[in-house]
């Protein structure tokens, strides 16, 4: 149990309500879905980019525990301005971090707060939903494009 208090930080908590501030609505440019085999857990990202390719606008989704919603909200705190490359690169680099104990923390900010779920590896699908929707909604052609 005391693995549990320390996954669930009132840190990791205030995160997973920051959540509510990037809610989904339909109409974005392109929208994808993930989900943790590990867990059941889901998620929906929608997400608009510019002339550049890069996310303007997104919204979300999660059906899933305070971890996969705190790791949404990191998620979404820090997308804006992120190209299909930077996203993809990202979620390699947390996928290999939540496997690996020797491997270097990813350079996306807050991301620590996530470093107590390393020891759980059914919370790994969770943690990487947004990454992985978000990977499957810019390799999607915008709507009407």
């Amino acid at each position: 149990m005391s693995g549990q208090a320390k996954l669930y930080t009132p840190e990791l908590l205030a995160c997973a309500v920051q959540l509510a501030e990037y809610p989904f609505a339909s109409g974005f440019a392109t929208e994808a879905d993930a989900r943790s085999a590990t867990c059941g857990s889901t998620l929906r990202l929608g997400v608009d980019c510019d002339d550049e390719g890069r996310i303007s606008a997104l919204g979300l989704r999660a059906q899933a525990c305070a971890v996969g919603q705190a790791a949404a909200s990191i998620f979404a705190q820090s997308a804006r301005g992120q190209t299909a490359t930077d996203i993809a690169r990202a979620a390699d680099e947390i996928r290999f971090w939540l496997t690996d104990p020797e491997a270097p923390q990813p350079d996306w900010p807050r991301i620590d707060l996530l470093a107590p779920a390393r020891s759980y590896p059914g919370r790994h699908g969770a943690i990487l939903l947004a990454w992985d929707a978000a990977v499957r909604a810019l390799s999607n052609p915008p709507r009407g494009g």
